[in-house]
């Protein structure tokens, strides 16, 4: 299992709108055939895994990640070929959700006497399936929120110089971040200031991330990285009710996507833009900032992951903060932070945390 859940983790990013799971079969304690989500979606795992291990999957044993479909979608169920194959044993880390798959996947295979055996090493399984999970049970898609700060909690000077607080090797290890979201997520006030590409660079990867933009009002210029490179890697802008008809023409003439959201005031609805970018498929989200979307995620009760580079250096108070105002006047009504990891990056430290 600890194979298939390796296995699973190098779809990450790759794979949405599906899971990203891992698949072996062993027969005779040798492993025939092993395979995980195809970029795209499909084919999945175990079709990939079956159709390595061929005849000797008779009677062998099928570690899979998360419980096989059991309905009939755009491929055949697995649930189906483990049974077809003649599979004699199937060992589940985690069950599905979906409300089209939950249990049928393990009725299926028990009907057709099949031995099941579920839960091993199930809260991997489900820590790496989160993004899928928090779209089956919340709806949304799982947020990570990456900052990267001076000591005294700093972004940018306050003529707004920000390049660069941390070093190469944290750059770099942000950049293998977002090779494993679905999406890149940032405001507008950000992709006017520093005119992102918002890509995987520099790790020999093709596969990129959504770029997403939220501007209520999509007061962004076509002329910019995004733009001139829209029809090379996705770019998609979630705007309020008030974005102007000429806008959202220009965006999507240059090759953008447009997504209309709620609005309330001057600012999106965040929970409305989690829905709307989870009803086109996502499920890891990456969000990069600025300010105001940091805070507007972290009121709103959205961020499940919150990663910090702290760089050794000094702004001071005159220094454009790393999260916006947040309205609180009692210190009991802070969120609070769950560290779960501490890492030195090159002269940097990265810190993990959980709600």
């Amino acid at each position: 299992m600890r194979l298939a859940l390796a296995l699973g983790r190098r779809g990450l990013g790759r794979v949405w709108p599906n899971p990203s799971v891992g698949c072996v079969i062993v027969a005779d304690g040798r492993i025939v055939g092993r395979g995980r989500t195809a970029d795209g979606g499909r084919p999945h795992a175990e079709t990939i895994a079956l159709s390595e291990a061929g005849e000797l999957a008779s009677g062998a044993t099928a570690y899979v990640t998360l419980e096989p479909c059991a309905h009939h979608g755009k491929t055949p169920p697995c649930a189906e070929a483990l049974v077809d194959a003649g599979v004699a044993r199937v060992v589940i880390a985690a069950g599905d959700p979906n409300p089209l798959v939950s249990g049928r996947g393990i009725e299926t295979l028990r009907s057709a006497g099949i031995a099941v055996q579920q839960g091993v090493f199930e809260e991997e399984a489900r820590n790496d399936l989160r993004g899928f999970l928090s779209v089956q049970e919340q709806q949304r898609p799982f947020v990570t929120l990456k900052l990267a700060l001076t000591i005294d909690g700093r972004i940018a000077t306050s003529t707004g110089d920000s390049k660069w607080i941390t070093g190469p090797e944290a750059r770099r290890r942000v950049h293998m971040m977002r090779s494993s979201h679905d999406a890149v997520l940032v405001g507008g006030g950000t992709a006017r200031a520093d005119d992102p590409m918002l890509t995987v660079r520099g790790l020999g990867i093709e596969r990129q991330p959504v770029r997403v933009v939220m501007s209520n009002r999509l007061d962004l210029s076509c002329d910019s990285n995004l733009g001139r490179s829209a029809r090379d890697v996705p770019v998609w802008l979630c705007h309020g009710p008030d974005a102007s008809v000429g806008a959202i023409t220009n965006w999507r003439g240059v090759g953008a996507e447009t997504v209309l959201c709620e609005a309330t005031g001057d600012k999106l609805d965040v929970n409305d833009v989690l829905r709307k970018l989870a009803e086109r498929g996502l499920t890891r989200v990456f969000c990069e900032g600025g300010g105001e979307v940091a805070s507007s995620l972290i009121s709103a009760g959205l961020i499940d992951e919150l990663l910090v580079f702290q760089a050794g250096c000094l702004i001071g108070g005159d220094g454009r903060s790393g999260i916006g105002a947040m309205g609180l006047t009692r210190l009991a009504d802070a969120p609070r932070m769950k560290l779960v990891a501490v890492e030195r990056i090159g002269e940097d430290v990265l810190s993990r945390w959980t709600v």
